[in-house]
Order: structure tokens, then C-alpha cells, then sequence
């Protein structure tokens, strides 16, 4: 209850910033530029010698706000700034705007994430989280088929504890914008049909997942369990 109490006293300020942020992407046409990945170079490079504030901003903003995939601003950030730079940047702002829908949705409940997230995504996933809980954020931000920006909005409804929700994210999402990161930076060229096999691949790692995800952590929870006993 503690806890609760100190994020809704700090909610009017990260409301605040976030309204703030939204207008001055908006003025500065921002949602224009996004429409095609040289546009998004072009207004990067434009707040120069800020260039890699603003970009952080986008990024946290593509979680946020969600007007296109952190993997294609993951890609532009690549092209200017190089792999290094733009991973970090970019993981750092995902990271940071997964936490933020997180605790967003967790204060304000269920009015907040229905003006984000439509009744139909809503209905298809929430009751999914809430059994499969970890097994399926731990697929849905490893794999680039599903709406994990949503996702994180609708972790924040269930009982899932923040530092669990945080870790997860951690050691998963930052996977596909590396691979973005290197495509963008030229570090990583998948021709075509590279694509489709490892959209094939990730579709089936996921369906098995799914299906026996459950039985493997319970099994996995069974031998550290019974591992614990010997010392």
C-alpha cells in the first residue's frame, strides 16, 4: 500500500512529462518523419549536437506512445550513430518506457490501459499473461510478432511484481533491438528468405512454448527445489 502511495504522489509529474514530450515531438513533426526511416534520420540529425537526446526521446516515446516499432527507430538510430551507441540509447529508452506503461497502467488501472489498448487486444491477452505469466513475457519480447509496448501496459493490470516484470524485460527485449541495432549499423545483413526462416523459427519456438512453457518452469522450479535440499 506504501508503494502504491508513492507512485500515484509522483504520477502528476511523469504525466507532466510525458504530455510535454508528445507536444514537443508533435511541433517539432516528429510523427511526419516516422512514416518512413529516412524521415526519422533526417529528424534526428536536425537537433544536432543533441541529436542522441532527441533520439533517446523518440525511442522512449515509440514505447510510450507506440505510433511505430522501436526496431525501425532501433535501425536510424544505427545509421548515425553507429551499433554501439544506438543499442544502448535505445535499450536504455525501451527499457525505461516499459517500466513507465508498467507502473502507469499498475496506478491508474484499467481507464488508463482501455485508452491504449483496444478491447479486442485486451481480451486476447490479459487472460494469457495472468496464467501463463512469465513463460509468455519472456516469448512475447523475445520474438517480434506480438505488440510488446501493449503487453508491458497490460503486465502492469496483473499481480506480477515490478522488480519480476523489470528483470524479464531486462534480459529480453534488448535481444531484437541488437539485431536491429547491426542491421542499421551494416554490422548484420538477413537477406529475404533469412527473414521468413527465422519468422518461421520464432513462430514455432513460440507455439511450443506456449504449450509446454508451463511444464518446463514447473520442472525446472522441481529440480532447484530439490537441489536446494542437498547443502
Amino acid at each position: 500500500m506504501k508503494n502504491k502511495s508513492k507512485w500515484t504522489a509522483a504520477l502528476p509529474a511523469a504525466v507532466i512529462l510525458l504530455a510535454g514530450g508528445i507536444i514537443f515531438l508533435w511541433q517539432t513533426g516528429f510523427f511526419a518523419a516516422a512514416s518512413s526511416l529516412e524521415g526519422l534520420q533526417q529528424y534526428i540529425e536536425r537537433f544536432s549536437p543533441y541529436s542522441q537526446l532527441i533520439y533517446f526521446l523518440v525511442q522512449l516515446a515509440s514505447v510510450i506512445v507506440a505510433p511505430i516499432p522501436s526496431n525501425l527507430t532501433a535501425a536510424a538510430g544505427a545509421v548515425l550513430f553507429g551499433f554501439w551507441e544506438a543499442f544502448l540509447l535505445t535499450a536504455g529508452a525501451v527499457l525505461l518506457g516499459s517500466v513507465t506503461v508498467f507502473l502507469l497502467a499498475r496506478t491508474l488501472g484499467q481507464s488508463f490501459a482501455n485508452r491504449f489498448v483496444n478491447q479486442r487486444v485486451s481480451e486476447k491477452y490479459l487472460c494469457i499473461i495472468q496464467s501463463k505469466r512469465d513463460i509468455f513475457l519472456i516469448l512475447v519480447f523475445l520474438f517480434p510478432f506480438f505488440p510488446d509496448d501493449l503487453i508491458c501496459i497490460l503486465a502492469g493490470l496483473t499481480d506480477i511484481p515490478l522488480p519480476r516484470f523489470f528483470l524479464i524485460a531486462l534480459f529480453t527485449r534488448p535481444w531484437g533491438l541488437m539485431v536491429a541495432c547491426a542491421v542499421g549499423s551494416s554490422t548484420l545483413a538477413i537477406p529475404l528468405w533469412g527473414m521468413v526462416l527465422l519468422g518461421l523459427a520464432g513462430a514455432a519456438l513460440f507455439l511450443v512454448g506456449m504449450k509446454y512453457g508451463d511444464k518446463v518452469e514447473q520442472r525446472l522450479l522441481d529440480k532447484f527445489k530439490k537441489d536446494e535440499t542437498l547443502f
